[in-house]
Protein backbone atom coordinates (compact mmCIF):
# COMPACT_ATOMS: atom_id res chain seq x y z
CA UNK A 1 0.00 0.00 0.00
CA UNK A 2 1.62 3.50 -1.17
CA UNK A 3 0.92 6.20 1.04
CA UNK A 4 1.43 9.51 0.06
CA UNK A 5 4.65 10.67 2.95
CA UNK A 6 6.89 13.70 3.53
CA UNK A 7 10.18 12.91 5.01
CA UNK A 8 12.70 14.91 6.64
CA UNK A 9 15.72 14.59 8.60
CA UNK A 10 18.33 11.33 9.28
CA UNK A 11 18.52 8.25 11.33
CA UNK A 12 16.26 5.75 13.01
CA UNK A 13 12.65 6.20 11.04
CA UNK A 14 9.80 7.67 13.27
CA UNK A 15 6.63 7.58 11.64
CA UNK A 16 3.84 10.16 12.29
CA UNK A 17 -0.09 9.52 11.87
CA UNK A 18 -2.52 12.08 11.35
CA UNK A 19 -6.10 12.48 12.02
CA UNK A 20 -9.43 12.42 10.58
CA UNK A 21 -9.67 14.54 7.90
CA UNK A 22 -6.16 15.99 8.19
CA UNK A 23 -3.01 15.34 6.35
CA UNK A 24 0.87 15.28 7.17
CA UNK A 25 1.00 18.80 6.89
CA UNK A 26 -0.47 18.36 11.05
CA UNK A 27 2.74 17.96 12.47
CA UNK A 28 4.28 20.94 10.74
CA UNK A 29 5.07 22.97 14.42
CA UNK A 30 7.17 19.50 15.68
CA UNK A 31 8.39 17.96 12.90
CA UNK A 32 11.42 20.09 12.82
CA UNK A 33 12.39 19.46 16.60
CA UNK A 34 12.24 15.61 15.65
CA UNK A 35 13.49 15.48 12.55
CA UNK A 36 17.10 17.15 13.79
CA UNK A 37 16.88 13.43 16.00
CA UNK A 38 15.75 10.48 13.73
CA UNK A 39 14.07 10.15 10.33
CA UNK A 40 10.58 11.54 10.45
CA UNK A 41 7.74 9.83 8.30
CA UNK A 42 4.72 11.77 7.77
CA UNK A 43 1.89 9.93 5.83
CA UNK A 44 -1.13 10.53 4.27
CA UNK A 45 -4.10 8.43 4.90
CA UNK A 46 -6.22 6.89 2.35
CA UNK A 47 -8.76 9.78 1.23
CA UNK A 48 -6.90 12.09 2.99
CA UNK A 49 -4.23 15.00 1.60
CA UNK A 50 -2.38 13.33 -1.22
CA UNK A 51 -3.34 9.81 -1.00
CA UNK A 52 -6.21 8.08 -3.00
CA UNK A 53 -8.82 6.19 -0.99
CA UNK A 54 -9.37 2.55 -1.32
CA UNK A 55 -12.47 0.18 -1.14
CA UNK A 56 -12.30 0.21 2.58
CA UNK A 57 -10.36 3.97 3.01
CA UNK A 58 -13.95 4.66 4.64
CA UNK A 59 -13.69 2.72 7.88
CA UNK A 60 -11.50 2.25 10.51
CA UNK A 61 -10.79 -1.10 9.85
CA UNK A 62 -9.85 -0.25 6.37
CA UNK A 63 -7.71 2.56 7.49
CA UNK A 64 -5.71 0.13 9.67
CA UNK A 65 -5.47 -2.44 6.83
CA UNK A 66 -3.67 0.20 5.08
CA UNK A 67 -1.09 1.17 7.08
CA UNK A 68 -0.53 -1.85 8.58
CA UNK A 69 0.16 -2.47 4.72
CA UNK A 70 2.55 0.33 4.37
CA UNK A 71 4.60 -0.72 7.12
CA UNK A 72 5.13 -4.14 4.93
CA UNK A 73 5.90 -2.24 1.97
CA UNK A 74 8.16 -0.10 3.67
CA UNK A 75 10.01 -2.82 5.92
CA UNK A 76 9.29 -0.96 8.76
CA UNK A 77 9.62 -3.37 11.12
CA UNK A 78 9.00 -2.88 14.99
CA UNK A 79 8.92 1.44 13.90
CA UNK A 80 8.60 3.92 16.70
CA UNK A 81 4.94 5.77 15.84
CA UNK A 82 3.17 8.41 16.90
CA UNK A 83 -0.25 9.35 16.75
CA UNK A 84 -3.16 12.24 16.82
CA UNK A 85 -6.47 11.40 17.30
CA UNK A 86 -8.08 8.86 15.21
CA UNK A 87 -4.26 8.15 13.90
CA UNK A 88 -3.36 7.84 18.29
CA UNK A 89 -5.79 5.00 17.62
CA UNK A 90 -4.20 4.16 14.78
CA UNK A 91 -0.96 3.50 16.79
CA UNK A 92 -2.70 1.71 19.43
CA UNK A 93 -4.10 -0.34 17.11
CA UNK A 94 -0.95 -1.42 15.65
CA UNK A 95 0.89 -1.74 18.77
CA UNK A 96 -2.04 -4.14 19.81
CA UNK A 97 -0.68 -6.59 16.70
CA UNK A 98 2.92 -6.40 17.94
CA UNK A 99 4.03 -3.69 14.35
CA UNK A 100 5.36 -0.92 16.80
CA UNK A 101 8.03 -0.28 18.35
CA UNK A 102 7.73 2.49 21.42
CA UNK A 103 4.36 4.41 20.83
CA UNK A 104 3.03 7.83 21.19
CA UNK A 105 -0.80 8.42 21.04
CA UNK A 106 -2.24 12.32 21.92
CA UNK A 107 -5.67 12.37 22.52
CA UNK A 108 -6.97 8.82 20.77
CA UNK A 109 -10.41 7.87 19.72
CA UNK A 110 -12.23 4.98 20.60
CA UNK A 111 -12.99 4.94 24.10
CA UNK A 112 -16.29 7.22 24.43
CA UNK A 113 -19.43 5.64 25.38
CA UNK A 114 -22.88 6.41 25.55
CA UNK A 115 -23.73 10.02 24.42
CA UNK A 116 -20.66 10.45 24.03
CA UNK A 117 -20.72 8.73 20.93
CA UNK A 118 -23.89 10.86 19.24
CA UNK A 119 -21.49 13.78 20.61
CA UNK A 120 -18.74 13.04 18.35
CA UNK A 121 -21.00 12.43 15.21
CA UNK A 122 -23.19 15.21 15.43
CA UNK A 123 -20.42 17.43 15.78
CA UNK A 124 -17.88 15.98 13.39
CA UNK A 125 -20.70 16.03 10.94
CA UNK A 126 -21.95 19.68 11.43
CA UNK A 127 -18.27 20.70 11.36
CA UNK A 128 -17.77 18.93 7.84
CA UNK A 129 -20.71 20.59 6.64
CA UNK A 130 -20.22 23.56 7.54
CA UNK A 131 -16.64 23.42 5.95
CA UNK A 132 -17.54 22.57 3.10
CA UNK A 133 -20.46 25.42 2.54
CA UNK A 134 -17.32 28.15 3.68
CA UNK A 135 -14.52 26.12 1.53
CA UNK A 136 -13.49 28.73 -0.99
CA UNK A 137 -13.21 31.31 1.71
CA UNK A 138 -11.43 28.99 4.12
CA UNK A 139 -8.00 30.57 3.36
CA UNK A 140 -9.02 33.57 3.95
CA UNK A 141 -11.23 33.31 7.31
CA UNK A 142 -7.99 31.40 8.49
CA UNK A 143 -5.43 34.59 8.23
CA UNK A 144 -8.27 36.24 10.59
CA UNK A 145 -7.68 35.69 14.37
CA UNK A 146 -11.66 36.04 15.18
CA UNK A 147 -12.14 33.12 12.27
CA UNK A 148 -9.95 31.08 13.69
CA UNK A 149 -11.30 31.17 17.51
CA UNK A 150 -14.71 30.58 16.30
CA UNK A 151 -14.03 27.54 13.69
CA UNK A 152 -11.48 26.00 15.84
CA UNK A 153 -12.73 26.40 19.60
CA UNK A 154 -13.42 22.52 19.74
CA UNK A 155 -9.91 21.32 18.57
CA UNK A 156 -7.35 23.90 20.00
CA UNK A 157 -7.40 25.64 23.58
CA UNK A 158 -6.57 28.79 21.78
CA UNK A 159 -7.21 28.50 18.07
CA UNK A 160 -6.33 32.52 17.88
CA UNK A 161 -3.24 31.64 18.46
CA UNK A 162 -2.67 29.01 15.86
CA UNK A 163 -0.52 30.19 12.50
CA UNK A 164 -2.73 30.88 10.16
CA UNK A 165 -1.41 28.73 7.02
CA UNK A 166 -1.21 25.93 9.63
CA UNK A 167 -5.03 26.19 9.92
CA UNK A 168 -5.65 27.20 6.47
CA UNK A 169 -4.20 23.62 5.33
CA UNK A 170 -6.44 21.85 8.19
CA UNK A 171 -9.54 23.21 6.94
CA UNK A 172 -8.87 22.88 3.74
CA UNK A 173 -8.07 19.68 3.87
CA UNK A 174 -10.91 18.38 6.58
CA UNK A 175 -13.84 20.43 4.13
CA UNK A 176 -11.67 17.98 0.71
CA UNK A 177 -11.48 14.41 2.94
CA UNK A 178 -13.13 12.17 0.82
CA UNK A 179 -13.49 9.70 3.21
CA UNK A 180 -14.94 11.71 6.38
CA UNK A 181 -18.23 11.49 6.06
CA UNK A 182 -18.34 7.53 6.35
CA UNK A 183 -15.50 7.15 8.63
CA UNK A 184 -17.14 9.74 11.05
CA UNK A 185 -20.46 6.76 11.19
CA UNK A 186 -17.83 3.95 11.13
CA UNK A 187 -15.73 5.49 14.01
CA UNK A 188 -18.59 6.70 16.37
CA UNK A 189 -20.85 3.20 15.52
CA UNK A 190 -18.03 0.90 15.82
CA UNK A 191 -16.68 -0.85 18.54
CA UNK A 192 -14.60 0.44 21.54
CA UNK A 193 -10.41 -0.06 20.85
CA UNK A 194 -9.37 -2.82 22.28
CA UNK A 195 -5.86 -3.45 23.92
CA UNK A 196 -3.72 -4.18 25.43
CA UNK A 197 -0.05 -4.07 23.46
CA UNK A 198 1.81 -7.12 22.19
CA UNK A 199 4.45 -7.54 24.80
CA UNK A 200 7.36 -6.73 22.24
CA UNK A 201 6.08 -3.15 21.80
CA UNK A 202 8.43 -0.50 23.11
CA UNK A 203 7.69 2.50 25.73
CA UNK A 204 3.93 3.71 25.04
CA UNK A 205 2.74 7.34 26.12
CA UNK A 206 -1.10 8.61 25.68
CA UNK A 207 -1.02 11.92 26.25
CA UNK A 208 -3.88 13.85 26.46
CA UNK A 209 -4.98 17.92 26.59
CA UNK A 210 -6.84 19.16 29.32
CA UNK A 211 -9.26 20.91 27.39
CA UNK A 212 -9.93 18.46 25.08
CA UNK A 213 -13.31 19.19 23.94
CA UNK A 214 -13.61 16.83 21.36
CA UNK A 215 -12.60 13.38 23.07
CA UNK A 216 -12.95 14.49 26.56
CA UNK A 217 -10.26 14.25 29.53
CA UNK A 218 -12.27 11.79 31.56
CA UNK A 219 -11.95 9.02 28.20
CA UNK A 220 -7.88 8.94 29.19
CA UNK A 221 -9.45 6.31 31.99
CA UNK A 222 -10.50 4.05 29.67
CA UNK A 223 -7.36 4.15 27.36
CA UNK A 224 -4.94 3.48 30.44
CA UNK A 225 -7.40 0.52 31.40
CA UNK A 226 -7.29 -1.10 28.03
CA UNK A 227 -3.20 -0.13 27.66
CA UNK A 228 -2.09 -0.68 31.25
CA UNK A 229 1.68 -0.67 30.32
CA UNK A 230 1.48 3.14 28.76
CA UNK A 231 2.15 6.29 30.70
CA UNK A 232 -0.48 9.30 31.23
CA UNK A 233 1.35 12.48 30.38
CA UNK A 234 -1.66 15.70 30.79
CA UNK A 235 -1.08 18.43 28.72
CA UNK A 236 -2.53 21.32 31.07
CA UNK A 237 -3.76 24.42 29.04
CA UNK A 238 -4.15 22.33 25.80
CA UNK A 239 -6.83 21.16 23.74
CA UNK A 240 -7.49 18.13 21.25
CA UNK A 241 -4.04 18.63 19.24
CA UNK A 242 -1.13 19.09 21.64
CA UNK A 243 1.15 19.16 18.55
CA UNK A 244 -0.57 22.88 17.54
CA UNK A 245 -1.27 24.02 21.30
CA UNK A 246 2.25 22.85 22.84
CA UNK A 247 4.38 21.88 20.27
CA UNK A 248 7.38 22.63 22.09
CA UNK A 249 6.45 20.23 25.21
CA UNK A 250 4.81 18.11 22.12
CA UNK A 251 8.08 17.25 20.95
CA UNK A 252 9.44 17.00 23.99
CA UNK A 253 7.30 13.89 25.36
CA UNK A 254 7.71 12.09 21.83
CA UNK A 255 11.46 12.46 21.81
CA UNK A 256 11.64 10.71 25.48
CA UNK A 257 9.11 8.64 24.73
CA UNK A 258 11.05 7.09 21.38
CA UNK A 259 14.31 7.86 22.35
Amino acid sequence: MTLDAHRAGTGKPLLLVHGLGSSWKAWQLVMPALAAKREVIAIDLPGHGGTPAEPDSGTFAGQARSLDAFLDEERLVGVDMVGSSMGGRLVLELARRGRAGAVVSFDPGGFWQGGERDYVRTSLSASLALLRLLRPALPRMARSPVARAALLAQLSAKPWALDGDLVADELTSFADCATAIPLVGDLSEGPRQDGPAAPRTGRMVIGWGRSDRLLFPSQSRRAMAAFPSAGLHWFDGCGHFPMWDQPRDAARVILEAVG
